[in-house]
């Protein structure tokens, strides 16, 4: 039972983290950053699309527990 629960929650990231760099890659963050500050910018960026995806995808769980 749990090895299937595992399995959703592998794939359900699997599915979002494509979801949020495409809808993160409209935003310029290389224009907070100061010039020659490239490195800190994908920093940046992993930063916020692996936040974006854990929240996304926790929002996801909780909401489809709640429909139990």
């Amino acid at each position: 039972m749990w090895i299937l629960v595992i399995t959703a929650i592998i794939i359900l990231y699997v599915l979002v983290i494509p979801c949020v760099i495409w809808g993160c890659d409209s935003i310029n963050i290389n224009v907070i950053f100061k010039k020659n500050r490239y490195y800190q910018a994908r920093v940046f960026y992993i930063m916020i699309v692996l936040s974006l995806t854990y929240l996304v995808t926790n929002f996801l769980i909780q909401f489809l527990n709640c429909l139990k």
